[in-house]
């Protein structure tokens, strides 16, 4: 009989998975959406370890791409991973009736789920931005991800504000870039809300307090190796979870925090190693070849072992 006192918490619900890449999105050389480039990626992603995709978000550079391109690339990963395989479709923006426009859009070409960013820019106050989220949750019939990065939108999820939003049926999940542990535990202590690490460096460590999982950027290069560090900790192998963690330390610092996005980041190592991924669209700009040449080698490093 299993000691009460010592066995493992049961695991946090997963609405869309555990692992779930924040998935680039593949252009051509003239800069047009390639279909058939994120088909490729997407199988490959899933085949490699991910059990969802986040399209359209940061990572899939959502400002620069139109709304037709936005509903062609769920359509198209659609068709390519099955339907087995939730996608989540990035709606976000700082217009509510667009964002609204959009998360509709997103049902009709076949998402599992929303991702929404905060109203950037305009900074609306709580009271504003809790309207905001309750409004496209009425809209659609999915399932709505929060997603809290106030380093880019300039106005905090606060932590009474998704306490709030979790009494909402679609309002289901948090992507997690905050940077604020405390107020996080605070919500998963108070909620159902599922919590998915939005920074990699996070992974294990949200992950041990109970959180769902994580959407990553970094995925999009080592999706095996990342999902691992939960497989590891699932199997009660908390060392060995951690070490896999700390490893990809290097290249989460080149791709995340060395002063490129990692849009870019993730698309110079993606060209590099001859899988989709294609040129940036302007305001962003290519990595330079000492950036490309530093994010091989932390990558061949860390996937050797």
């Amino acid at each position: 009989m299993t000691n009460a006192a010592t066995s493992a918490p049961s695991p946090a619900p997963s609405p869309f998975g555990r692992a779930l890449c924040a998935m680039i999105t593949p252009f051509t050389e003239s800069g047009a959406l390639d279909l058939d480039g994120a088909q490729l990626l997407a199988v490959r992603l899933v085949s490699e370890g991910c059990d969802g995709l986040v399209l359209s978000g940061t990572t899939g550079e959502s400002p620069t791409t139109t709304d037709a391109e936005k509903a062609a690339l769920v359509t198209a990963v659609r068709e390519a991973v099955g339907d087995g395989v939730p996608l989540v479709s990035g709606v976000g923006t700082f217009d509510t009736r667009h964002t609204v426009e959009l998360a509709l859009q997103a049902e009709k070409a076949g998402a599992d789920g929303v991702l929404v960013v905060s109203p950037y820019y305009s900074r609306p106050p709580q009271d504003a931005l809790e309207a905001h989220f309750r409004e496209v949750a009425d809209a659609s019939g999915l399932p709505l991800v929060l997603y809290d990065i106030p380093g880019r939108t300039g106005t905090r999820i606060e932590p009474e504000t998704m306490i709030r939003l979790a009494e909402h049926p679609r309002i289901v999940a948090v992507k997690d870039c905050s940077y604020d542990f405390l107020g996080t535990q605070k919500v998963l202590d108070r909620t159902d809300l599922a919590y998915y690490a939005g920074c990699d460096e996070h992974i294990l460590a949200l992950y041990a307090v109970g959180a769902a999982g994580y959407v990553s950027t970094v995925a999009n290069v080592v999706p095996a190796q990342l999902r691992a560090v939960l497989d590891t900790f699932e199997a009660g192998d908390t060392p060995v979870s951690a070490r896999l963690q700390q490893r990809a330390t290097p290249l989460i610092e080149l791709m995340m925090a060395a002063g490129l996005p990692g849009t870019v980041t993730s698309k110079a190592l993606l060209n590099a190693l001859g899988l989709p991924g294609g040129p940036v669209r302007a305001p962003l700009r290519p990595a330079g070849r000492d950036a490309v040449d530093g994010l091989v080698a932390a990558y061949e490093e860390f996937v050797a072992g």
